[in-house]
This record gives structure tokens, C-alpha cells and sequence, in this order.
């Protein structure tokens, strides 16, 4: 989430008051550095070993990276959202004057209840098990037709040619976008995912995102007014119909969790794809086990999201006094949750800095937990299981390119590559 004023820009492990160990000094602004965001788990190591509750009074924040702490704290009632909790009220209505921040604080994400239980309650029958699990065909017969449209060119950036469009069509088809308008979904996503990370952007960055959200809004604000008039079997006639149901959704809400919706459902799984294949290309004798026992395929996806999860971190607030992993939390503190570091905690996992595709009952928390827990979670698990198990069948001789170096999106929030160059 944007906030000038984010205390997360300035963290020094020596301020913990809850470790003695030494750990040596970390910064905030070193988490964007690009040996960090290529590969962040030793600096988690060291946060779970030597400050695993990092309490941090000046900055008014605490910082978790055990699995149990956690869980727990995504759990507890106690905590929510407080979004700009740090600014002053001057500084907030200045903040609340771009529309990239006013839309994203609109949306479901940053709620708490009785907003967050009616938004969350209008769409959460679209993403319910039995519903999810008919799309399977769908989600497979989609992968093969991305296939054959680029299988003959024997090498591309598969990013841009299958992790992405795949879960971006599945979302226009949940949301009913136009099919005479999904190419300019498919070509890129509309929200960056560094508005939800918890630092600064830059003019530019949020220059680009205020454009983007504009644009955005005036697109889904049309295809509603199209919905009214021509009600459709889809997601975004159901919300239409929703808005003027006792007042249920204002027309602002609207657009921006319709935005939300589409952003979250694909992103997510973009991310997935693309970590899950650079892990089994990093670990050949993994990728040759999945391949040889593809029953496999639905824990080892569970696996592929706790080893290099998709959504790295959150944020929560204490709402009224509380207390998490032993650290009395007083009405506005902040805390940050390390899904990525929670993932790898020795605690919960045996050796968790490994790989391993055979691994039983995994629970990672790349979902999040508690009332928040992503609506998404299934659908994601099935199309990443889909796409997976199309891409083994139709290229058995893909090869990643520059496996050891990719390119990294420069966010931190939410992890993934930008490019995967292949050759099949």
C-alpha cells in the first residue's frame, strides 16, 4: 500500500527488542536492492533466527517471519486494516486525491468488517469449490489453444505467451469481459503491483498508476452500464445487480473491487506459474520426478507455493489492543507478516530450504489467512496444476533460459519474473 510516511522505510534489526542475538543491519530500501529481490530468503533466515519477532517502537511496527506467529496473527479478529495510519489528516486527504489510492482503497483488500463482510460476501460464491472445479475443462482446453498458437515458433518468452494470457482469459470469462476486448487485458495488466507494496513509488510510478487506474475505472464503469441494460451469466452482472439491492454496493465500490477482481485474478497465478517452472528448472531431479509421477501435480503445486511464493508479505493493524507472538500491540500498531519467510520456518517445515515435489501436507501461507484469505486460493491451485501438466505434455523438451539469472519484477510484495525466455 502507498504511504509516504511508511515506518517499513526505515527498519534496523539492531532496534529489536525482543532478540539479543546479533544480526547485522537491514534496512528497509534494501529489500528493493536486486540481490534481494533475486533471491530474498537468506535475509529472512536471518530475521527468523535472529529477530523472529522484530519490535520496532520508533517505527511503530512490528515485524514476524515464524509460521506460527504468522498464522496467528492473520487469525486474530483483533487486527485488520488501517490504511495511511501513519499520515495526519491532511497528509491523507492529499493521498486519497490520487485515483490509484482512492480505488485500491475502495476495494475489499483494505476493509475491515461489516464493509469487508458485504463486499466479500457478493462475490464469494463465484470462487466456491464447486463451481471452481467445473472450470476445469475450461482452464485445460484454454492452455492447449495457447499452445498451439505458439508451439511452432520453438522459442519465445513464455511469460508473455502462456502464464499470462491463461489466467487473464479465465478472469475475463469469470467477469464476462468482451471477447472483442481482451486483447488489451491480455497484452498487460491495468494495476502495478507496486501500489500494494509497502513503500513509496516514485512521481513516475505513480504517475503511470493514476493513468492506469483511470482508464481502468472508465472501462469497467462503461461495461456496467452495458450490464444494466443487457444483464449477462456473468460476475459483473451480479454485482450490477448487487449495487442497487438495499444499497449493498455504491457505484464507486463498484468499478474498483470490479478492478480488484480482475488484478488479483490473475496476477497471483502469473507469478505462480512462472516461480514454479524456474524452481523445477533449478531442480532437475524434480522437474524429472513430476514428470515421471504427474499424480503428483496437485501437492506440488502446494509446495511450488510455499517454496518461492507469489505474494511475499502483508500488513496488518491492531484495531483494539492486542497481542501477537508476545508483544502487546496498542490500538494502531502496525505488523508485517513474511508469508515468504513463514514458508521456509524449520518449525513447520523439514528442510524447508529444499525443493521437494513428493512433500505431504503442505500448508503454506501464500494466501493469507482469516477473514482475508484470498477468495482466489482454489482457482489459482487449478490453473497452475492445468497449465502445468498442458505445458509437460505438449513441450516435453521446454528448456528455460538463463535459469540461474532471471529477471526479476522490481516489487516485493508480489514476487515474479518478468520475462522466461524458453526454447522447446
Amino acid at each position: 500500500m502507498i504511504d509516504r510516511s511508511s515506518p517499513m522505510q526505515v527498519i534496523d534489526m539492531a532496534e529489536s527488542q525482543t532478540s539479543q542475538a546479533a544480526a547485522p543491519a537491514f534496512s528497509f530500501e534494501s529489500i528493493f536492492s536486486p540481490e534481494i529481490i533475486a533471491d530474498p530468503y537468506p535475509m529472512y533466515r536471518q530475521l527468523r533466527e535472529n529477530s523472529p519477532v522484530l519490535e520496532l517502537p520508533d517505527a511503530n511496527l512490528v515485524v514476524l517471519t515464524r509460521y506460527a506467529d504468522v498464522q496467528a496473527l492473520l487469525r486474530d479478529r483483533r487486527m485488520g486494516h488501517q490504511p495511511f495510519a501513519n499520515l495526519t489528516p491532511e497528509e491523507r486527504e492529499a493521498h486519497l486525491k490520487n485515483p490509484a489510492v482512492a480505488n485500491l482503497a475502495r476495494t475489499m483488500l483494505l476493509k475491515n468488517p461489516p464493509d469487508h463482510t458485504r463486499l466479500r460476501g457478493l462475490v464469494v460464491k463465484a470462487f466456491d469449490a464447486r463451481r471452481v472445479t467445473a472450470m476445469r475443462e475450461r482452464i485445460r482446453a484454454i492452455a492447449h489453444e495457447l499452445i498451439d498458437g505458439f508451439v511452432a515458433r520453438g522459442s519465445g518468452d513464455l511469460r508473455a505467451l502462456f502464464n499470462h494470457p491463461l489466467p487473464v482469459i479465465v478472469i475475463c470469462d469469470m467477469l464476462g469481459i468482451p471477447e472483442a476486448d481482451r486483447q488489451e487485458f491480455v497484452k498487460g495488466t491495468r494495476i502495478s503491483g507496486r501500489l500494494i507494496d509497502p513503500s513509496p513509488m516514485t512521481e513516475e510510478e505513480l504517475a503511470q498508476a493514476n493513468a492506469s487506474t483511470e482508464e481502468s475505472q472508465a472501462y469497467f464503469a462503461a461495461l456496467c452500464e452495458e450490464r444494466r441494460r443487457h444483464p449477462e451469466d456473468d460476475l459483473i452482472t451480479a454485482l450490477v445487480q448487487s449495487e442497487t439491492e438495499h444499497g449493498r454496493l455504491s457505484r464507486e465500490e463498484l468499478t474498483s473491487n470490479i478492478a480488484l477482481l480482475f488484478a488479483a485474478g490473475h496476477e497471483t497465478t502469473v507469478n505462480l506459474l512462472g516461480n514454479a517452472l524456474l524452481a523445477l528448472y533449478r531442480n532437475p531431479d524434480q522437474l524429472d520426478t513430476l514428470k515421471a509421477r504427474p499424480e503428483l501435480m496437485p501437492g506440488a503445486v502446494e509446495e511450488f507455493l510455499r517454496y518461492d511464493s507469489s505474494v511475499q508479505l502483508t500488513a496488518r493493524h491492531a484495531l483494539e489492543p492486542a497481542d501477537i507472538a508476545g508483544v502487546e500491540l496498542p490500538p494502531g500498531r502496525s505488523v508485517i507478516a513474511m508469508l515468504g519467510a513463514a514458508n521456509r520456518d524449520p518449525a513447520m517445515f523439514d528442510d524447508p530450504e529444499r525443493l521437494d515435489v513428493t512433500r505431504e501436507k503442505v500448508k503454506p501461507m501464500s494466501f493469507g489467512g482469516g477473514i482475508h484469505l484470498c477468495l482466489g486460493a482454489q482457482l489459482a491451485r487449478l490453473e497452475a496444476a492445468e497449465a502445468l501438466t498442458a505445458l509437460f505434455e505438449r513441450l516435453p523438451d521446454l528448456a528455460l533460459e538463463n535459469v540461474e539469472s532471471p529477471e526479476w519484477k522490481q516489487t516485493i510484495t508480489l514476487r515474479g519474473v518478468a520475462r522466461l525466455p524458453a526454447r522447446w
